[in-house]
């Protein structure tokens, strides 16, 4: 999950390079089709055969929602500051503990029930609803909430096939798809552009086969969490690379949010230690 959050972060740097001459809808393209070019040769190693699927219902579901992620996303990142961007972005594991919930049956008790409301306390301190809010925010938001959607399907498909079996239908789909609105604000990239769109793509693919992998290994709530090393890093290169500031409200408002996912996480690893200790004696009881 590290890996896969340093690769986003790589890949969040390209889009806003690639931004200042791309439309959004253009980069989520190229992003596709780079990273199904990334792909192929690590799914066809040693002669291996196209993955099969009995769920293309499942993965159309899936991707038609995880386009809108990106696009909200991609958006996200190229239009407002990167601070505020990804910190919206890490209301994902607040809705992803909703969703593993009501989708996945996993068990959440009253005290990251407290810690979910938390994170949205920090989100609203981020927005600042009437002051600082713009538009732009919920665009932003919406991604995050797309996202959590996705990570639980993501978990629900990693039940029926492998995780790279999952990453080549998500890529297979998401190419045709992507186009088609890309072709409607077409702009053909320089050369600079052409490099930022390849990192885009090899990026992205490098972080979907490693958050897919990390997801079918754990529970999609504790893993998450891990998601805002992403934080530090993005604030630092916006710093460094485009001379942005990030304000008090948002820090504040982070700072909320990355402590309830946090805790969230930590809740999570205690509870699992907890079950890993107790099942031997439970499977030890006479007559049981």
């Amino acid at each position: 999950m590290l890996g896969s959050t340093l690769s986003f972060a790589m890949m969040a740097l390209a889009i806003r390079f690639a931004t200042a001459t791309i439309p959004t809808t253009e980069i989520a393209f190229f992003r596709n089709l780079f990273g199904l070019a990334a792909l192929l040769p690590l799914i066809l190693r040693r002669g291996a055969a196209l993955p099969r699927t009995r769920h293309l219902g499942r993965y159309f579901v899936r991707t038609t929602i995880g386009l809108a992620s990106m696009l909200c996303g991609f958006w996200a990142v190229g239009h407002l500051p990167l601070a505020q961007a990804v910190s919206l972005s890490y209301a994902t594991p607040l809705f992803v503990t909703i969703g593993a919930v009501l989708w996945l049956g996993e068990k959440v008790r009253i005290r990251r029930w407290m810690a979910v409301a938390a994170g949205f306390a920090g989100v609203l301190v981020i927005l600042r609803p009437g002051t600082g809010f713009t538009p732009g925010m919920i665009v932003a938001l919406m991604g995050a909430l797309f996202a959590g959607i996705v990570a639980i399907q993501i978990k629900q498909l990693s039940r029926f096939d492998a995780p790279d079996t999952v990453v080549f239908y998500t890529y297979a789909f998401w190419v045709p798809m992507s186009l088609l609105p890309a072709l409607f604000q077409w702009t053909w990239p320089g050369p600079t552009a052409w490099l930022w769109l390849v990192a885009t793509g090899v990026m992205g693919t490098f972080g979907q086969l490693l958050w897919t992998r990390a997801i079918a290994l754990g529970e999609v709530s504790a893993l998450q969490p891990i998601s805002f090393v992403q934080l530090p890093v993005l604030v630092a290169l916006g710093w460094w690379l485009f001379g942005e500031t990030i304000d008090a409200w948002t820090m504040l408002g982070a700072a909320i949010v990355l402590g309830a996912n946090g805790y969230i996480a930590h809740r999570e690893a205690t509870l699992q230690r907890r079950a890993a200790t107790q099942a031997p004696l439970e499977a030890a009881k006479p007559g049981e």
